[in-house]
């Protein structure tokens, strides 16, 4: 259980952090009051028309979303392969290469289907 004091003592550094820069933002910070421009709906520089439902998005949105959160994942898996790299020796490395070739396999296909083209 000791093993864990230090742990204990970084979260609630952590939070008395978060807590001492909060308020002193509410303190500290400017005021501003509300008016109408500030008040308006703007989002990703299009000016809002109609209602929420009868908008539609490019599915390429998506598309790129989507590929940066399947390769963004994939490098927090390629992190404590790369730790522990030593240890693991040659199996450890083929078996990387492996998954990368995969990656690169994944990669290519998106980019022949032209998911990464931005038109």
């Amino acid at each position: 259980m000791s093993d864990y004091i230090p742990v204990f003592f970084t979260l609630v550094f952590a939070a008395v952090i978060v807590a001492v820069m909060v308020s002193l933002n509410r303190i500290l910070g400017p005021r501003t009051e509300a008016n109408a421009i500030k008040d308006a709906v703007f989002e990703c520089g299009n000016e809002p028309t109609g209602t929420a439902w009868g908008v539609r998005f490019a599915i390429k949105f998506y598309l790129v979303a989507l590929l940066f959160i399947v390769f963004d994942v994939e490098v927090v898996f390629m992190y404590p392969w790369a730790v522990i790299f030593r240890e693991l020796g040659w199996f450890g490395f083929v078996e990387m290469m492996v998954f990368m070739g995969i990656l690169v396999v994944g990669y290519m296909y998106a980019w022949r289907k032209g998911a990464l083209e931005w038109r």
